[in-house]
């Protein structure tokens, strides 16, 4: 009979020797900072008695919603086209296939950096004929510098963590074994949905221009953790 054998996809946890014992902290840092960019969603429809004239006022519609925001230049970071549909809605009573009329909608997303423009945009958007505009969304960039922040202020906190240890026993720290992501020895989490407030908006066309929403940023809150092991120098217990 042979002995059993650890397994191999589990990592080996770093116990300490009396030579060279092991402090094992856990580093936290939580941040609040403005966002970066917002985003907003756009629906356009149309309806009409028969399939072409309900496509020509979509194709008309959609292309003021395109030209608005387009207007905008520096203040958008992106703008794209989504789902598009033209759908026939039969009659409720009689025989048949009768098309009763059609229906048919646009959606577009804009991306914002200028929060300024944004509540400017937003209330024009909504002041035309079957628009619809849903949120804004608050987010951070994948690479914004609050990322990188949190995670050095993660990384600080845990050897400060791992000096009052050392220090409570009478000695110091010695070198640093490992340093790791919260997870990293396992299958990542989902990548939670980036935080927001929403708001929907849907208006028909007015005959005076309405005064720009107010829209207030929302805070984003980062959140970092990190695993760390030291070695320090043997206590005198």
């Amino acid at each position: 009979m042979t002995a059993p054998t650890a397994d191999a996809s589990q990592p080996a946890v770093p116990y300490g020797t009396p030579d060279a014992p092991r402090i094992a902290v856990r580093g936290e840092a939580r941040l609040e900072v403005d966002p970066e960019i917002a985003r907003i969603g756009i629906t356009v429809a149309a309806r009409g008695r028969d399939r072409r004239s309900a496509l020509d006022d979509l194709t008309r519609r959609n292309a003021v919603v395109l030209d608005l925001v387009k207007s905008y230049a520096d203040a958008v970071e992106r703008l794209e086209t989504g789902a598009f549909s033209i759908t026939p809605e039969l009659t409720k009573h009689g025989r048949g296939e009768r098309v009763r009329t059609y229906h048919g909608s646009v959606h577009v997303t804009a991306e914002l950096t200028d929060f300024t423009a944004l509540g400017e945009l937003t209330t024009r958007l909504a002041d035309l004929e079957l628009t619809r505009v849903d949120g804004p969304w608050w987010a951070l960039r994948p690479d914004s510098p609050a990322h990188r922040e949190a995670r050095k202020k993660a990384v600080r906190e845990a050897v400060q963590r791992a000096r009052e240890y050392a220090e409570a026993l009478g000695t110091t720290l010695s070198a640093l074994v490992e340093l790791a992501d919260i997870g990293a020895e396992s299958a990542p989490p989902p990548y939670p949905q980036a935080p927001g407030r929403a708001r929907t908006a849907a208006f028909g066309a007015a005959e005076n221009a309405v005064a720009p929403l107010d829209l207030e940023p929302q805070r984003q809150r980062v959140h970092a953790q990190i695993n760390a092991r030291f070695t320090m120098v043997p206590p005198q217990l």
